[in-house]
């Protein structure tokens, strides 16, 4: 995994994202600077689960932090089926020229209905990090 991008592992989910500055969208004179991130979700798992909800931290280099909560991910709830993936794209503004996010899925076992929480490790939000080039994800 290229430095500044993130690669997590919790129950069998992968998690894998990675972001790239935005030049062309962002204008610092007005504390306005875009982030396009790329996240893969892959189950390397043995049993199905399903993404019900999101929680991102986002940082900027002040230290200011914004909680980001909702349903699904742009605008789907996935199942993921043992060796499947899913992969999306969302952006972040940030008021300075770097910051990092972090956080969690909440998923769901559909055998059973027990939920557990996928972590989703800190990466970085910085116009310098290297392009993220996961392997291809399959939709479910």
């Amino acid at each position: 995994m290229e430095k500044g991008h993130s690669d997590t592992v919790t129950e069998g989910i992968r998690v894998r994202v990675g972001a790239r500055f935005v030049p062309e969208q962002s204008d610092p004179a007005l504390s306005r600077h875009i982030y396009a991130y790329r996240v893969v979700i892959s189950n390397e798992g043995e049993r199905p689960a399903r993404l019900l909800a999101r929680h991102w931290i986002v940082l900027d280099a002040l230290g200011e932090r914004r909680d980001v909560r909702g349903p699904g991910v742009v605008g789907e709830q996935p199942l993921l089926a043992p060796g499947a993936s899913f992969e999306y794209h969302s952006g972040c503004q940030l008021a300075t020229s770097w910051g990092t996010m972090e956080g969690s899925y909440r998923m769901q076992r559909p055998d059973d209905k027990s939920e557990f929480e996928v972590a989703i490790g800190r990466f970085f939000l910085a116009p310098n990090v290297a392009p993220f080039h996961p392997q291809k994800a399959r939709r479910p």
